[in-house]
């Protein structure tokens, strides 16, 4: 009978061992669907470059949602190279990525990388700039048209009687470029403003402004406000201006809300910029695009016309910024720091 105890008390720890296992097993079973679930998203980013301060953050906050989201993301860097782009994308392809997201070098240079990714099963996403005669899956982007629209009611706002502007835009090969002069255009209509000189910088290098200004005295000593088509252009301009003695009096206009900008709003010596909140455009990117390899539907997607095709898009709003609202806008949003902005200590 003991032996008989014994035996019974090793087949009853024996089973209760194996039934652990068994748990064990299912458990680590279900942790792996679960994680190979989340994790087998590849995503491929392609920059243009990161000449413009605010690519850096959309990168960082994308990558950081993406991975909440268990994707893994690999980011490439164009440096401006169209050609260079083109690789990447390629490079994208030959290593089955699920999804490519691509801020175009050019919008108009894209169509047979896309048309090869798309024929190859993988979504593609246009991201900030739309990729033209393309049939992308997404196209996600602040409403450029209405960013034209904000820096021209800004000028038309300092000159109530009129009078002969300059642009100063970012290159002519960025979609971007020609929204938001559409929106401007249309806007400064019947309020006697007149273009009197447009300009476009090669990959949105700010000294151009600078050199552009300072090679066409006539044309820029003559000007009542600058239309810039970003921050750093407008920085430049800026500084033109400062030298002749002249900064706050033409009134300069931008946008991306850059650091330096948002110092010369308070300072005066820049009109305004457009605020677009990077983080929830980056964000909702990332959650796009795992949307999208997941099968999901984009229920906020709209559509827009790329040339060729009518594509989705979904739309982020910008916001008009001035002395008015700056704290409101920037500071609280904790987009940038009160001390940084007003430029005092710790």
């Amino acid at each position: 009978m003991k032996r008989f105890g014994t035996g019974m008390t090793l087949i009853l720890i024996l089973a209760l061992l194996l039934c652990g296992c068994a748990s064990a097993q299912e458990a680590a079973v279900k942790d792996v669907e679960e994680g190979d679930g989340k994790a087998d998203i590849r995503i491929g980013i392609a920059f243009d470059s990161f000449i413009i301060e605010r690519w850096e953050r959309d990168r960082d906050i994308f990558v950081s949602r993406a991975k909440d989201l268990g994707a893994i993301v690999n980011v490439q860097n164009a440096n401006g190279d169209v050609e260079k782009q083109k690789d990447q994308i390629r490079y994208f392809i030959d290593k089955k990525m699920d999804v490519i997201v691509v801020i175009a070098v050019d919008s108009s240079a894209l169509k047979k990388e896309v048309e090869d990714a798309r024929n190859a099963g993988i979504k593609v996403i246009a991201y900030d700039r739309l990729v033209n005669d393309s049939d992308v899956d997404l196209y996600i982007s602040f409403d450029n048209e209405m960013v034209g629209r904000y820096m021209a009611d800004a000028i038309i706002g300092r000159l109530p009687e009129g009078g002969r502007i300059i642009k100063i835009n970012g290159p002519s090969k960025d979609n971007n470029v020609a929204l938001v002069n559409k929106g401007f255009d249309e806007e400064i209509k019947g309020h006697g403003i007149v273009v009197s000189d447009v300009y476009y910088a090669s990959e949105w290098n700010g000294e151009e402004a600078f050199d552009y200004l300072s090679g066409n005295p006539d044309i820029a000593d003559g000007a009542k406000a600058v239309m810039c088509g970003n921050d750093s252009l407008a920085g430049q301009a800026v500084r033109y201006y400062s030298e002749k003695r002249m900064a706050g009096k033409v009134p300069v206009v931008g946008q991306d809300a850059d650091l330096d900008a948002c110092q010369r709003i308070v300072e005066g010596t820049q009109a305004m910029t457009v605020y677009k909140p990077i983080e929830r455009l980056a964000k909702r990117a990332a959650e796009c695009a795992v949307a999208l390899v997941r099968g999901q539907n984009i229920s906020d997607a709209e559509e827009i016309e790329n040339g060729s095709y009518r594509v989705p898009y979904v739309s982020v709003m910008p916001v008009m910024v001035d002395q008015k609202n700056i704290d409101s806008v920037i500071i609280d949003s904790g987009f940038h720091l009160r001390e940084d902005v007003y430029l005092k200590e710790r």
